[in-house]
């Protein structure tokens, strides 16, 4: 008989016999051999029967019928219009903000251009060419004191004048 050698390695030795002799085989648990099969096999649940109504009712509720479908394509096109509308109402909404910006802009160049204007004008007379001429050539004088009236107005700026003044 042939002689098994055996040695501890600290795993677990299993010895099968062959014809005359002994075979050990050797599994070392550890960190370089893994176990084989450590999850156990999963148990099938069994699910309860159900019965026939409960089937019927879940397929029936699984089901669309024409009403549901016809109220669902209203939502879905109620939705897209109110989608495009507020879309258009946005891009008007940007148009009418550039063009009043572009008004803004406009104003603000014709405001800039009466005034440069306006500074022209008044630079280019000379007032005392004005008086010059008024009193030497038109034989225009400063009024007297006799010759002016005082009115007290409610307003400042300005005076209407409805008839002629009487002369005195």
């Amino acid at each position: 008989m042939a002689r098994a050698e055996v040695r501890y390695t600290g795993g677990t030795n299993r010895h099968t016999r062959t014809g005359n002799s002994y075979r050990v085989n050797t599994y070392v648990d550890g960190n370089t051999i893994r176990k084989v099969n450590t999850v156990p096999e999963r148990e099938v649940q069994k699910r309860p029967r159900t019965s026939a109504a409960t089937r019927k009712n879940r397929a029936r509720a699984l089901q669309m019928n024409m009403s549901y479908v016809l109220f669902l394509t209203v939502a879905a096109v109620v939705s897209v219009m109110v989608c495009i509308n507020y879309l258009k109402l946005q891009s008007q909404n940007t148009t009418y903000q550039k063009s009043a910006t572009a008004l803004e802009t406009r104003l603000s160049e014709l405001k800039l251009e009466n005034d440069s204007a306006y500074n022209r004008i008044v630079s280019s007379v000379d007032l005392e060419w004005v008086k010059d001429v008024a009193m030497n050539e038109m034989g225009m004088v400063y009024a007297s004191d006799r010759q002016m009236r005082t009115y007290d107005s409610t307003q400042s700026d300005y005076v209407k004048q409805y008839q002629e003044i009487p002369a005195e």
